[in-house]
This record gives structure tokens, C-alpha cells and sequence, in this order.
């Protein structure tokens, strides 16, 4: 899809990408296609994953559609097989397929629980050791997992999938540590707040969007290209020493505590300052 040199020199390789039919991970697909690479997009919406393949296909890119339960270990093994078949050895992978179960640490279903981090965890797990092995085997690999600020920073009503994403950081930096001198990475990204399928309905309302760009150093929400284009870096070879950390990438979010605290007459980013500027 892409002819000649790019800068991040990801040309003719193999890249999978969970979650990969809609939202950050079909930016992410995108992305990579543009740059020439070849993705197997892997989503539990079968259906979705396979249009999105033929639009892209249609583009002139490789790309093929598996439909994957990342929480299922016999389905990932299988998705494995199908990709080495149709595209080849595997040169890396983006963990990003997600599921949030809203619920308080006091009344969040066990089986809601249990469900959160099957995916957003154990598969994460799963897919890693999958998709990894051509990686090990090759001597060089990179690995980005979709983590979250929520991973950072407690959130209210999302216990489990705070606590899921925050494993996942840890995770993220184990592998590092025990795939790293076999030449594969492990690095992480945590969006901030991004505007995908599952959220736009809220901006819907009004003010919303303009609430909450307000407390960001950027005065913008993020899009799923915000979180694409550093994550075919941390794929590509221009990360090479970038190994078993994790980036924030929140338009500021995390940098605006301080200035959410009122002080009158200094800031108009804390709640009592933009109801008096109003």
C-alpha cells in the first residue's frame, strides 16, 4: 500500500492487532497498512474485523481478518496458525482488544470481574505468548499493549478494569525483563481520553466535550490516531532502546492536578473557576 522508503521502516512485516475492527485498533491497522506493513486484524467481531479488512484490502493492503476471543487460549493458538499460514512469521503485536464492565469494588459481579480481566489481562497474556514465538525465534520483536490512565489512577465504578489494566503495566515489564536479551520488547501506552465508538455518545451531550478538554494541557480530546502514531514507533526499530516502560499519551491530563485545585485569581481550569468564567 505504501511504496519506498518510510522513516519507521516497517515495510513487508507481519503485525497483529487485537481489537483491531474498530477504535484505536483499527487506527492502529491503518496506520501500519500506510507504512506498508501487513496486519492481521484479530477481533471478536468477526464480522466487523472481515469489512474492515476488505476496505483496506480494497486500498491495495495485505491484511487478512480473524475473528478471536483473546480470552479463549485454544482460539488465540488458532489465530496463531492462521497468521503464520496467510502472512508469515509475526514481527509484532498490539495488544489492544478491551472490555469494561462498569461497578463499584463493592458490588462488581465476580463473574463481571472475572470477565474484565479474561480479556484485558489473561489475553493480553495469552496473545503475547502466541504471537511472540516467531519474535523469539527471530531474535527481535516489539510488543505494545494498550494499557489505560486508568491503570495510573483509580477511577470510581471501573474497579475491574483499573485493576486489569494496571496489571497489565505489569506485565508489560516482566516480559521485558524475560524476553528482552532474547531481543523481543515490551512497552506500554496509556491513552487518556479518547474519542472511540464506545464513548462518543457522550459528547453528545452538551458541554461535555468542552468539560473535559478543559482539564487537559492540550484543551482537546485525543483520537485513536493520537494513540496509533506512537505505537508504530514503539513497534518500529527507531524505539530499539525503548524497552519495559510505559507511555502516557493523555494531551497533559496527568500534568493538571495542581492546577485543578482553586485558586482565585491564578487558574481557570478547576471546577469553581470555570463556572465563575461561564
Amino acid at each position: 500500500m505504501s511504496g519506498g522508503f518510510h522513516w519507521l521502516d516497517l515495510t513487508a512485516r507481519n503485525y497483529v492487532v487485537t481489537g483491531a475492527a474498530s477504535g484505536i485498533g483499527r487506527a492502529v491497522a491503518e496506520s501500519l497498512v500506510r507504512v506498508g506493513a501487513h496486519v492481521a486484524l484479530v477481533d471478536r467481531d468477526g464480522q466487523a474485523a472481515q469489512v474492515a479488512a476488505e476496505q483496506l484490502t480494497a486500498q491495495g493492503a495485505r491484511v487478512i481478518a480473524i475473528e478471536c476471543d483473546i480470552a479463549s487460549e485454544s482460539a488465540v493458538i488458532a489465530a496463531g496458525e492462521r497468521v503464520r499460514r496467510d502472512l508469515g512469521r509475526v514481527s509484532g503485536l498490539v495488544n489492544n482488544a478491551g472490555l469494561l464492565r462498569a461497578g463499584s469494588l463493592a458490588d462488581v459481579a465476580v463473574a463481571d470481574w472475572n470477565a474484565v480481566l479474561a480479556v484485558n489481562l489473561t489475553g493480553y497474556l495469552l496473545c503475547s505468548r502466541e504471537f511472540a514465538k516467531d519474535m523469539l525465534e527471530q531474535g527481535h520483536g516489539s510488543i505494545v499493549h494498550i494499557a489505560s490512565i486508568s491503570a495510573l489512577h483509580p477511577q470510581t465504578r471501573s474497579g475491574a478494569y483499573s485493576a486489569s489494566k494496571a496489571g497489565v503495566l505489569l506485565m508489560s515489564k516482566q516480559l521485558a525483563a524475560e524476553w528482552g536479551p532474547s531481543g523481543v520488547r515490551s512497552n506500554a501506552l496509556c491513552p487518556g481520553m479518547i474519542r472511540t465508538s464506545l464513548s462518543a455518545k457522550f459528547y453528545e451531550q452538551a458541554g461535555f466535550e468542552q468539560a473535559r478538554a478543559a482539564v487537559t494541557a492540550s484543551r482537546r480530546i485525543g483520537e485513536p490516531l493520537d494513540i496509533a502514531q506512537p505505537a508504530l514507533f514503539l513497534l518500529s526499530d527507531r524505539s530499539a532502546y525503548v524497552n519495559g516502560t510505559e507511555l502516557v499519551v493523555d494531551g497533559g491530563l496527568d500534568c493538571m492536578l495542581m492546577d485543578m485545585v482553586p485558586r482565585p485569581g491564578f487558574n481557570t481550569t478547576a471546577p469553581a473557576a470555570r463556572e465563575k468564567n461561564q
